[in-house]
């Protein structure tokens, strides 16, 4: 089984990714941390990636397609996290698949509305000293703005700044929408809700993907 998760940034992707892996005992592919790791071990794609990584450029859709579907013929089953994020590259992705011989089997799309985008991570605050991470409504520190493990003040990221959220926003839903389209059509989308609890959100995309 080959399974896609989509949705907007802080919808939780990569948490119910790595938790159904687990559970499914299926191979967990993003492709931010696949390319890391492709360079890490110096693989003759990673140097390849590294190249444009170095200079700050993003890697080409190819090489991107290369290594994932050179890792998804590996596994039985796999979660796909966030990836693809544009239409070329799911169309890609079909086609370097169909050369092996495999499929996509399902797209399960976190739905999350913008504003609960913006408050999950505009409200988000971390330790640059311990790395503990908090948020000012969900998970608050014993005390406003400083840490309970050292005392230090907390931070907000630049990722977490407002007008980066929107910005990013903007982008994920120009980028995103021709997918969810895309699989839809294909009769392989199914949504579920991300404003539930994780335990629900995992609990609806383990049934959407039986």
């Amino acid at each position: 089984m080959i399974a896609i998760l989509l949705g907007p940034p802080g919808a939780g992707k990569g948490t119910q990714a790595k938790r159904l892996a687990q559970k499914m005992q299926a191979l967990h592919l993003s492709s931010g941390d696949l390319l890391r790791a492709e360079k890490a071990a110096g693989t003759e794609l990673g140097k390849q990636a590294a190249g444009y990584m170095d200079r700050g450029e993003l890697v080409p859709d190819s090489l991107i397609i290369e290594m994932m579907v050179g890792k998804m013929t590996q596994a039985k089953s796999i979660l796909l996290d966030g990836f693809p994020r544009t239409l070329a590259q799911a169309e890609a992705l079909d086609v370097g698949l169909t050369k092996h011989g495999l499929k996509i089997h399902r797209i399960i799309n976190i739905d999350v509305p913008d504003v609960e985008v913006e408050r999950r991570m505009t409200g988000r605050r971390s330790c640059a000293a311990c790395g503990a991470v908090y948020h000012v409504d969900f998970a608050p520190p014993k005390t406003a703005g400083k840490c309970d493990k050292d005392g230090l003040d907390l931070v907000q990221r630049n990722d977490d700044k407002p007008e980066v959220v929107r910005k990013r926003l903007i982008t994920y839903h120009q980028q995103t929408q021709p997918l969810v389209d895309y699989y839809s059509k294909h009769g392989l989308l199914k949504d579920v809700d991300g404003t539930q609890s994780p335990e629900k959100v995992e609990t609806k995309v383990e049934a959407a993907l039986a």
